[in-house]
């Protein structure tokens, strides 16, 4: 039983990875700043990724890509990696990573509607309803009923949910170029690929904003290091490794659905680690927000 359904529990594994992660880059990024989080994070996840590659593969660098590989990877890496993050891990400090991550679950909707608009992928009616739910759940945990009668007013800080959503923007426009430049290419050096395009990206602006004094401060911080490093572990590593072993061992329907429960499985750690009170209608609108995934992936 176990092992027929590998597939379903290493979705299972990358969704919680995921909420661990995004909750680790919270902490760390209340201590020292998310660029330097963000920054940090990249180069953590690829000596965990490089070393890796290296025992699976024979090789520390992903030197056997070819040009394609490159540029459509390194637009994925800047797109995804760079811009995405950038506005991701500032809103993990807005708004927090539970709410983030509810935002971020527009993401697989994106990644439809780029993939109508730029593969011609069929997009059905139920695709479209899936669309919709994932929408009404956002909704519902953001939105409630003002003071003044008929008046909706937004739970949260408006600059942070929008810095949620660029950064599913960025994932979204990310998985597209990532699909155009990986092809067969080997997933793990995919990666390389992006986290060294999106770490060149990082280096420029934090030289021309002058803020590599801040990165030192961080790297002395052993606490935010700690949180960093695990955070690197669960993200751009085994959460990687595990959403790679299920698509080989399940659909990529399901195994979408599985891992977009994240907005669900985030709120155990919310409550536990942030002390976060948790009405229930935004538990509902959680729900109703991975039902929406569902059936976009599934139907």
């Amino acid at each position: 039983m176990l092992r027929s359904n590998i597939g379903e529990f290493a979705a299972l594994g990358t969704a919680i990875c995921w909420s661990l992660s995004a909750t680790f880059f919270e902490l760390s990024g209340k201590k020292v700043g998310s660029l330097a989080v963000s920054y940090i994070r990249l180069i953590t996840g690829f000596i965990f990724i490089s070393i890796f590659t290296y025992f699976i593969r024979g090789n520390l660098f992903p030197v056997d890509a070819n040009i394609r590989n490159w540029i459509f990877l390194s637009i994925s890496g800047f797109i995804g990696f760079f811009i995405g993050d950038l506005f991701l891990f500032q809103s993990y400090l807005e708004v927090g990573s539970r709410v983030s991550m509810l935002i971020m679950a527009t993401s697989p909707p994106i990644t439809a509607l780029l993939g109508f608009l730029i593969f011609g992928e069929r997009l059905s009616i139920l695709n479209i309803l899936g669309m919709v739910l994932t929408i009404l759940g956002i909704a519902i945990v953001i939105l409630s009923k003002g003071d003044e009668e008929n008046k909706v007013k937004v739970n949260y800080s408006i600059k942070g949910l929008i810095y949620a959503f660029l950064g599913s923007l960025g994932q979204a426009g990310g998985m597209i170029f990532s699909k155009l430049g990986m092809g067969s290419y080997n997933p793990f050096a995919a990666t390389q690929i992006r986290i060294i395009a999106g770490f060149v990206c990082y280096t420029f602006l934090i030289a021309y904003l002058k803020k590599f004094e801040n990165i030192k401060k961080a790297l002395k911080d052993k606490t935010a290091l700690l949180y960093i490093s695990i955070g690197s572990i669960f993200g751009p590593f085994v959460g990687v490794g595990l959403s790679l072993l299920s698509l080989q061992h399940t659909s990529a329907g399901i195994s979408s659905t599985i891992t977009s429960i994240t907005p669900v499985t985030i709120i155990p750690l919310s409550v536990l680690v942030f002390k976060d009170k948790i009405r229930i209608k935004e538990v509902i609108g959680a729900l109703i927000t991975v039902i929406g995934v569902a059936v976009l992936f599934l139907f």
